[in-house]
């Protein structure tokens, strides 16, 4: 297109978030500096971009801001792109809309059954009571317990809680002939 003004390239950049901020949703107010053309001349100013993140947003989701980036002469001006970024959390990772947490039983407790304790992201407190076995593949899935989906946020994805089983560091031999006892003739 001869004569016409060719648009710069969108620059990206990443915009971390913690999951609580992606959970509840926030407001994200971000400086930005750029220079603009007032006629010849190029000035840099500087401007607050906001983003009002909406709870349940993913890791990837973008945020344009149309014509934001530097002007330049017979250049339009770059989008720039903000794209979500997930802070790793101490407790919780994200799988799509469901949580993941990982909890440590001990062994007679992965054998007989545990009750634990789990705290959501939200705070709440809930008694997960296990009566099966729970081998290295179990997982409890609490309903109705994981991220807002960002379209419902009504709606929300699952709690899913994995375990880590701790094993005792030494047995004696009489708890050994027990445990072997005890464990003699059972279907694996």
């Amino acid at each position: 297109m001869p004569g016409g003004r060719k648009k710069a390239d969108p620059i990206e950049q990443s915009l971390r978030l913690t999951l609580e901020e992606m959970y509840y949703g926030c407001s994200k107010n971000l400086k930005l500096t750029r220079t603009v053309m007032r006629g010849d001349v190029e000035q840099r100013v500087s401007e607050t971009l906001t983003i009002d993140v909406k709870p349940g947003w993913k890791k990837g989701t973008k945020i344009t801001f149309p014509e934001k980036g530097d002007e330049a002469p017979g250049v339009i001006a770059a989008d720039i792109v903000f794209v979500i970024d997930e802070k790793r959390h101490p407790q919780f990772e994200r799988d799509g809309n469901d949580l993941v947490k990982t909890v440590k039983v001990d062994l007679s407790e992965a054998l007989l059954g545990a009750n634990v304790f789990v705290t959501t992201l939200d705070g709440k407190s809930i008694n997960v009571e296990v009566k099966e076995v729970i081998d290295p593949k179990y997982v409890k899935v609490l309903i109705g317990e994981g991220m807002p989906l960002s379209k419902s946020p009504n709606s929300r994805g699952d709690l899913k809680i994995k375990f880590e089983v701790a094993f005792p560091k030494t047995l004696d031999d009489d708890r050994r002939k027990k445990l072997r006892e005890a464990l003699d003739g059972c279907e694996y």
